[in-house]
C-alpha cells in the first residue's frame, strides 16, 4: 500500500470514528424547515431519549387531506372533534370513568367498510394531542387492511403483530414517537394469515391492560376493522372502556348500525359520529363531517 493510499485509509478511519461519537438526531431534534421534511425519508434508525424510534409524519399532505393540521383553517371540523373529544376525555377521566374498565382505551369502529374510521380516528388522535397535559397513542388494529402509516405518510414497519407474534417482547419496541407533539403511533406491522386470530388472543388482552395501567394520563385509539361480519372486533371491544362507531350519513343502513351495535358490550361508552355530512355548500370541508357523541 502506498503512502497516499495509507494516508486515505487513516483519515476514513477517523472519520467514522468521529461519525460513531456524534450524538444522533431525530427528525423532532433537526432544525425547523419552512416545509414539512419530505415522507421519502426511511424511518430513524436511533433510539429516542424514552427508548422509542421516531416517525415522520407528512404534515403538509396530511393538511391538504382534511386532516387536523393546519393551526389557521378547518375551524368547523376542529370545533366538531374538540365536542368528540370532549366527550371522550370526560368518559376516560371524569367521574363516568369510575364505573369504566380500561376507560382510557377507545375503540373506533364502523358497521362496515369504507365509512370513515381511519378519518376519524386520526382526526381525534390529532385533537387530543392538542391538550397541555394529555398524550394520545394511536394503534392501528385494523390487521387486515391497515391504513394508518399510508395516511400518515410513514413507511411501513414493525407493530403490533410482531408484539402479538412475539417476536417482540415489549410493546415498547414498536411504539413511536412522531414530529407532531403528544402523539404517538403502533403501526398493524406485517400481514399475517392468523391476524384476526391474534387479534382475538390473549396476548391482545392482556397488552389492552398494560397500555391501560402503564400510561393512565394517556388515551389510546384504536382503529378497528369494521364489526359486522368480524367476530375479532367484537371480541376487542371487551377490552376497551369506550366505543365509537362511525356512520356515513346517507349510506349507512339502520340495520347495520343496530346489528353492529347489539354486538356490542353493554358495559362500553358507546358513541356515533355522522361522517360526511354535507350541511353547507360554503362550507368548504363540511362534507367531511359533523359529529356527535354521546
Amino acid at each position: 500500500m502506498s503512502t497516499i493510499e495509507k494516508a486515505l485509509a487513516k483519515q476514513k478511519a477517523a472519520q467514522a470514528k468521529a461519525t460513531a461519537e456524534q450524538p444522533q438526531v431525530t427528525e423532532q431534534e433537526a432544525p425547523a424547515a419552512s416545509t414539512p421534511v419530505a415522507t421519502t425519508q426511511p424511518i430513524e434508525e436511533a433510539a429516542t431519549a424514552s427508548g422509542n424510534l421516531t416517525v415522520c409524519v407528512d404534515t403538509e399532505s396530511m393538511n391538504e387531506r382534511g386532516y387536523l393540521i393546519d393551526e389557521g383553517n378547518r375551524k368547523n371540523i376542529k370545533e366538531e372533534f374538540r365536542q368528540i373529544k370532549r366527550k371522550v376525555l370526560n368518559n376516560a377521566f371524569g367521574r363516568i370513568g369510575q364505573t369504566l374498565d380500561n376507560s382510557n382505551l377507545v375503540m373506533v369502529s364502523s358497521s362496515k367498510p369504507n365509512e370513515g374510521k381511519t378519518f376519524v380516528s386520526i382526526n381525534l388522535a390529532l385533537s387530543i394531542a392538542l391538550e397541555q397535559d394529555k398524550t394520545v397513542l394511536l394503534v392501528d388494529a385494523d390487521v387486515l387492511r391497515p391504513s394508518i402509516n399510508r395516511e400518515l405518510g410513514v413507511p411501513d414497519t414493525e407493530g403490533l403483530m410482531e408484539y402479538l407474534l412475539h417476536e417482540k417482547n415489549d410493546i415498547g419496541e414498536v411504539i413511536y414517537n412522531t414530529n407532531i407533539d403528544n402523539f404517538k403511533l403502533i403501526p398493524s406491522g406485517k400481514v399475517h394469515h392468523l391476524s384476526n386470530e391474534l387479534l382475538a388472543s390473549e396476548r391482545m388482552k392482556s397488552l389492552a391492560k398494560e397500555l391501560a395501567k402503564r400510561y393512565p394520563d394517556r388515551l389510546v385509539i384504536f382503529d378497528c376493522p369494521p364489526i359486522v361480519g368480524i367476530t375479532e372486533t367484537v371480541v376487542l371491544s371487551e377490552h376497551v372502556g369506550q366505543a365509537i362507531i362511525v356512520v356515513e350519513e346517507s349510506k349507512t343502513q339502520l340495520a347495520n348500525i343496530t346489528e353492529a351495535t347489539e354486538q356490542l358490550s353493554e358495559e362500553l361508552a358507546i358513541g356515533f359520529v355522522i361522517n360526511k355530512s354535507v350541511r353547507s355548500h360554503k362550507d368548504k370541508y363540511g362534507y367531511y363531517g359533523y359529529g356527535y357523541y354521546k
